[in-house]
């Protein structure tokens, strides 16, 4: 079983930047699958980025060129770094993982991944 907890929300004004962190509990012993999600009141739940090995990424269109996925393959590890930020960036934040992605077509779908974390909220004011 894996932990992930995420850590590096808050409050933020448009055009502003945060950093989200995801630290998994365990050592990776092959790289991981490893994503973000975000949802936000009266949502459903979206993917926003992904990453598995060194450069395999992948971004929802509505971030791309603003946000920056990166891991630590040897400890579950996953970063997101967020520039640009607007209003519409607000929601909770959750970080995903899986150790076997069947597809990197579910690379940003919800049913791609096993472990789980709690959140972290992120607001931005206009």
């Amino acid at each position: 079983q894996v932990q992930l907890v995420e850590s590096g929300g808050g409050s933020v004004q448009a055009g502003g930047s945060l950093r989200l962190s995801c630290a998994g509990s365990g050592r990776a012993l092959r790289s991981y699958c490893m994503a973000w999600f975000r949802q936000a009141p009266g949502k459903e739940r979206e993917g926003v980025a992904a990453i598995v090995g060194d450069d395999r990424t992948t971004y929802a269109e509505s971030v791309k060129g603003r946000f920056t996925i990166s891991q630590d393959k040897h400890k579950i590890t996953s970063y997101l770094e967020m520039n640009d930020l607007t209003p519409n960036d607000t929601a909770v934040y959750y970080c995903a993982a899986d150790p076997f992605m069947r597809s990197w077509s579910l690379a940003l779908k919800t049913n791609g991944y096993l472990f789980w974390g709690q959140g972290t909220a992120v607001t931005v004011s206009s």
